[in-house]
């Protein structure tokens, strides 16, 4: 009778028919910036050597299933023996008191705000949690804790490391799943967004509106210390954050084309405005 280990050395591990192959075929995985601070965020704290020997379990498949949610992320991994192994990778939960501050420095900020609120996710983001004492990333061992049902003493093995590179590809997919590892998910900060930046009763606060001039030969000129104000000219740091906010209208057959094409114009009319107020003549 052959032993497993045996089995392994001549044939290697089984195919599964039905496995999660990675999106990346060779070099770096994940595309986004968010995907690569995962797996910055990984090296920091693991060997890079026992993480690459999961890349090639990954790309071939031998992840049967991964399921990603608020109590963390379940897999189950195929190896030699006809039963896959389950893996797990828990997440330490912010508490309470971390969100609220992470939450109001994000209302504080109308860049981070604006973006999070239309489904995107600022590239500084980590930048915020940083500035209230805590993180986004694990960037300590007791922020994430790995298992495997394997027989292999070390930790991550490489059915764990090929879930983490798996796990990037996700966050490519949706940058928000970081957040519900971490306690929160996308729509809980949305809402709490909203609620900060609403008035008292739930309606956003009205500014204060000043008197208008009774004089009308005199309404349309200015105060002389206005000529001294400097002006700022410059592009949106995201395109159509309208379309994005309210989403695609009902008749868009396609609404990820809609949302392209809109952010296309959206960046042509700013262009030609920035043109304008620049005094540029061919913008005439």
């Amino acid at each position: 009778m052959t032993s497993g280990y045996a089995w392994w050395e001549r044939h290697g591990p089984r195919l599964p028919s039905h496995g999660i192959k990675a999106h990346t075929r060779r070099g770096a995985f994940g595309k986004s910036w968010w995907a690569s601070r995962w797996i910055a965020a990984l090296e920091r704290l693991v060997n890079p050597g026992r993480l690459a020997r999961g890349r090639t379990y990954a790309r071939v498949g031998q992840v049967v299933s991964m399921d990603v949610g608020r109590d963390g992320v379940k897999a189950m991994v195929q190896g030699s023996r006809p039963e896959p192994y389950t893996v797990q990778i828990l997440f330490k939960l912010l508490s309470d008191a971390e969100w609220e501050r992470v939450i109001d420095a994000m209302a504080s900020e109308a860049l981070y705000a604006a973006r999070l609120l239309s489904g995107e996710m600022p590239e500084q983001i980590e930048d915020v949690f940083a500035a209230v004492g805590t993180s986004l990333f694990p960037t300590d061992k007791n922020d994430m804790r790995t298992t495997c049902s394997c027989p292999d003493v070390a930790n991550p093995c490489k059915h764990i490391a090929a879930v983490h590179y798996l796990l990037g590809e996700r966050f490519d997919e949706d940058p928000f799943l970081m957040f519900l590892l971490r306690g929160r998910s996308q729509e809980e900060i949305v809402a709490a967004l909203r609620a900060r930046r609403a008035g008292p009763e739930g309606e956003v606060a009205p500014e204060a509106e000043a008197p208008v001039e009774a004089d009308l030969a005199t309404f349309w000129s200015g105060a002389p210390e206005t000529d001294e104000v400097a002006l700022h000219f410059a592009l949106p740091e995201s395109d159509a954050l309208a379309v994005k906010r309210l989403g695609p209208p009902p008749f868009a057959a396609d609404q990820a084309a809609f949302t392209a094409v809109m952010e296309r114009l959206y960046q042509q009319i700013g262009e030609f405005a920035l043109l304008l107020a620049l005094g540029d003549p061919e913008a005439g």
